[in-house]
């Protein structure tokens, strides 16, 4: 059977596929927002216990096409054991169409282009990065252990050794005083990396995390629908990419907006200033309220 040790994430497109645990908890775990795997202390697993739980899955559930390898940074594993995990998901699922991770600026630091190559010709095509903001004294606050020029660096070795992106980016992440320099410098790395998919969030304090310490403290500004609508468009009206997919449709968020880039682009642009022109009257989701 498939044996998970405590509390499992995943990317919301990630709900179908089957989830393995390559490696438990994440082996950076300093970002000030993320609550996920204070609990729980690094290692990688058991190749042998991971084949285990491969021909158990392949036994009982049958025609698996997509896999998603936890925990926080699978990819920092060496790429001896994640080449031969997946060789082994190849084998046991004949139809398998893709295997994703979540991968850490730290992680991708440490991966070579020619590795991420190979991994991506047996099957691991896919990385989830949380870039959050391409401001550097935001990413300072968020503790995230890289600035924006690394960020762009690690991206576009992934870029390069033909791995899609799905990037994440943190609505709210520099406040007020930053909101707009926080949109524009997020644009510009997100352009820089040129990323498959693109996403936002809106950063919230979870308990047990630095930033719900200084959230109690009054040291996090909680920014209105209209301000995050605004900083929202800003960061939507700077992208310049070729073939991405946007989303802004994370429960986490106000307004839902999704669409393909450039295609799509001026419609939701549109559709943010419509918002900010006519507030009283926007389509904010109305059963979302933060109350924080």
């Amino acid at each position: 059977m498939i044996r998970h040790e405590g509390r499992v994430y995943r990317p919301p497109s990630e709900a179908d596929s089957l989830i393995l645990q390559a490696t438990i908890g994440c082996s950076y775990n300093e970002c000030a927002f993320c609550g996920m795997y204070r609990d729980k202390r690094f290692r990688v697993r058991k190749l042998e216990e991971l084949c285990e739980e491969i021909d158990w899955a392949a036994a009982e559930l049958g025609d698996v096409q997509k896999v998603f390898l936890a925990d926080g940074d699978a990819l920092v594993a060496k790429a001896s054991f994640l080449a031969a995990l997946c060789e082994k998901l190849r084998e046991a699922f004949p139809r398998l169409r893709r295997v994703s991770c979540y991968a850490s600026p730290q992680a991708l630091a440490v991966r070579s282009v020619e590795e991420m190559s190979m991994l991506r010709e047996l099957g691991l095509t896919l990385y989830y990065l949380g870039i959050e903001s391409g401001h550097d004294t935001v990413l300072e606050r968020l503790v995230k252990g890289v600035d924006a020029s690394e960020m762009i660096r690690v991206g576009q070795k992934a870029g390069e050794a033909g791995v899609k992106l799905s990037t994440m980016i943190l609505l709210g992440a520099g406040g007020r005083e930053l909101s707009q320099a926080h949109a524009r410098e997020s644009a510009r790395v997100v352009n820089a990396i040129a990323p498959r998919f693109v996403s936002t969030l809106v950063m919230t304090p979870v308990e047990d995390t630095p930033l719900w310490e200084q959230a109690r403290e009054g040291g996090v500004d909680e920014l209105s629908p209209i301000e995050l609508a605004c900083e929202l468009r800003t960061f939507l009206g700077e992208l310049e990419l070729e073939g991405s997919i946007f989303r802004s449709n994370h429960a986490s968020n106000y307004l839902a907006l999704a669409g393909s880039l450039p295609r799509d682009q001026a419609r939701m642009v549109a559709s943010l200033d419509a918002v900010l022109a006519d507030p009283e009257h926007a389509a904010f989701r109305p059963e979302w309220s933060r109350g924080l």
